[in-house]
């Protein structure tokens, strides 16, 4: 018994150290498999064993916590968090539950977002306030960072609750994400783990404008202490929802049967790597609201609910060697060389391992067996590390003390966690800015790719990206990949930097690769729509200079609408996932006489609704007598 009391405080000690990493840290040290194994195996020896359970056991509360500089708002009723199943066997005993209480209800399946919970209080129809979920009974008062998020409404309709409470789930979007970290890193700041912990910390800032800049959403999914009492059902609070102007789920099921919620739970799965926000299960809800009170709840979440979590995608790997590359702003990043993979449709070698702090929590090592997921279901990174799997023979890494390529000085910032080669000349950070001077974004000189680059460094044909439009064409003739001539493509190179002369400007000042300018910032900027600060101005007009040295001046795009053609004066709106660029269905549009708005108004004729279209344009649409057309539907249109 002994034995089965010491597990018990280990388990609590465990799951209490990856809740302060996730929740308070927003730095996962765990898996999220390993950390349901656990909160399973807890709960189980509490039920088991009661007599060594305690009161502040953490699975018998809610997770998270509070952080300082913000006032507390106290939830009323708490929000709960929601128990959590694995298998269909589980769910079976949740439906045995259910039908042994209550008779004559349905259930209805909907996503479960990998995001942060929030609560939104309205009174007298105005956004009054905005709070994370905390430990379920307080939370933090976000309210101004949430009102920078341009789906949240501000104001509610006419026909909507004066007074009123709903909660849901933040997210930062899919692609979002992947930027975010892009520019992070090119700051030398810390990157995030995931989505989730890219959301976490843009609603912790403390200043709202820095919130703002990040991709943020939200999905609304539940009634909070007032306005929906009336409701019927759950399927039909969430409709009230989308009519008030709130982002709801783009997809949810009913079902009858236990056996129609396994068949839903597969097709949400199938479904999973679509949506715009990360999803991790299902959640299963009773449909009918008259028997919540009925069902009750524990001190962890309604007993009328569950979670399924889909197994992780992820699969088991070796880490062969840990190499580092440098970036064109000098930055050190640490990559596992791994067993190649295969994971979610590819096959996976390499991971970043971000910087020297991450490996260090993460106590990652050459020649440790380690779990591979996708951050985002898109880019390599490693979960976990097998532990268990390990044989001493493990190396631990250490960052190298000088650059790995030109062997000059390495340093290390204040307020950063990155290590820099400070050596201007080094000819991997000159080779990062000419691979990035050809990306799509920016010149899109496609012949030009990683392999070519460096040799044309290593060969010494160019000391800065614009040598590029020094070079003659015969001059690519000299450069040698591999023993091979890379002559058969130069025709295609000189036509591209000759067509990158009439680029408008916003595509140049992407080009130039100063960190704090991705793209949306060079489209404002080059717009006249953001002022740069005094130090990034005087690094534009230098290149500005450069460029006019060598006879080309950018101008911002100005963009001519066509007179004729069959959509002539009609407004429309791109939303959801589309399976073409936005902005090349943007420039098809205008070409044929059509405006493109960002948002549905009295003016808009079409709108272009792709997949993960949201309620909230629809409805909107809708009721504007909009009329909402797919792609198929769009190319028609362009054709006359």
């Amino acid at each position: 018994m002994d034995a089965i009391a010491a597990r018990m405080a280990e388990l609590r000690g465990l799951i209490e150290k990856a809740n302060h990493d996730y929740y308070d840290l927003h730095q996962p040290t765990v898996g999220d498999r390993d950390y349901d194994l656990w909160e399973s195996e807890l709960l189980k020896l509490e039920a088991e064993h009661p007599e060594f359970a305690t009161d502040d056991s953490p699975v018998r509360k809610v997770a998270g916590g509070t952080s300082e500089g913000f006032a507390k708002v106290v939830h009323e009723p708490p929000m709960q968090s929601l128990d959590k199943t694995h298998s269909f066997d589980e769910l079976r005993t949740f439906d045995d539950f259910i039908t042994k209480s209550i008779s004559g209800f349905t259930y209805v399946v909907e996503p479960k977002i990998d995001g942060i919970s929030l609560s939104l209080r309205y009174e007298n129809g105005v956004l009054k306030c905005a709070a994370t979920r905390g430990n379920g009974t307080i939370g933090d008062d976000i309210t101004a960072n949430v009102r920078t998020i341009a789906s949240v409404p501000q104001v509610l309709p006419k026909g909507a609750p004066r007074d009123l409470e709903v909660r849901g789930e933040a997210y930062m979007t899919r692609e979002g994400f992947v930027a975010l970290n892009e520019k992070m890193a090119a700051e030398g700041k810390e990157e995030f783990a995931n989505p989730r912990n890219a959301c976490a910390g843009s609603l912790k800032q403390l200043d709202p404008r820095v919130t703002a800049e990040r991709p943020l959403d939200v999905v609304i999914y539940n009634a909070g202490g007032v306005g929906c009492e009336g409701f019927a059902t759950h399927s039909e609070m969430i409709a009230a929802f989308a009519r008030w102007g709130f982002p709801v789920a783009p997809w949810s099921k009913y079902a009858k049967t236990i056996d129609e919620v396994f068949e839903a739970i597969n097709e949400l799965g199938e479904k999973r790597h679509t949506f715009r926000f990360e999803i991790d299960g299902a959640v299963i809800k009773v449909d009918e609201r008259r028997f919540y009170d009925e069902l009750g709840a524990t001190a962890h979440g309604p007993r009328w609910a569950r979670a399924y979590k889909y197994a992780p995608e992820r699969a088991e790997t070796t880490v062969e060697a840990i190499t580092v590359q440098v970036g064109r702003t000098g930055i050190l990043t640490p990559v596992a060389e791994l067993t190649p993979t295969e994971i979610a449709g590819s096959v996976v070698s390499r991971a970043t391992l971000h910087n020297a702090d991450q490996i260090a929590r993460q106590d990652i090592r050459v020649g440790d067996r380690v779990w591979l997921v996708k951050a985002g279901d898109v880019i390599p990174a490693i979960d976990s590390v097998i532990v268990e799997k390990r044989k001493g023979t493990e190396k631990v890494f250490v960052m190298p003390k000088r650059c790995p390529v030109c062997g000059g000085e390495t340093r290390r910032e204040e307020g950063e966690v990155a290590i820099r080669c400070v050596n201007p000349e080094c000819p991997a950070q000159l080779a990062r800015r000419v691979e990035h001077f050809c990306s799509r974004n920016a010149l899109d000189v496609k012949a030009l790719g990683e392999t070519v680059i460096d040799a044309m460094v290593e060969q010494k044909l160019i000391s800065d990206p614009l040598d590029l439009f020094k070079l003659r064409e015969v001059d690519y003739y000299a450069i040698e990949t591999s023993g091979h001539r890379f002559g058969r493509n130069a025709t295609k190179v000189k036509a591209a930097l000759d067509a990158a002369k009439t680029l408008p400007l916003h595509r140049w000042l992407f080009a130039m690769g100063i960190p704090t300018i991705g793209v949306t910032t060079a489209k404002k900027i080059a717009s006249g729509e953001l002022v740069p600060s005094p130090e990034i101005q005087e690094k534009l007009d230098e290149w500005m200079r450069r460029l006019s040295k060598i006879g080309i001046k950018p101008v911002a795009e100005k963009t001519e609408v066509a007179t004729t053609g069959p959509l002539v004066g009609q407004g429309c709106v791109l939303t959801g996932t589309l399976s073409r660029p936005r902005e090349e269905y943007a420039q098809l549009i205008t070409a044929a006489g059509g405006i493109v708005q960002s948002s549905v108004t009295k003016k808009t004729r079409y709108l272009i609704a792709g997949a993960n279209t949201g309620a909230t344009k629809t409805e909107k649409a809708r009721t504007l007598g909009t009329e909402v057309i797919d792609e198929e539907e769009l190319k028609r249109l362009l054709e006359g």
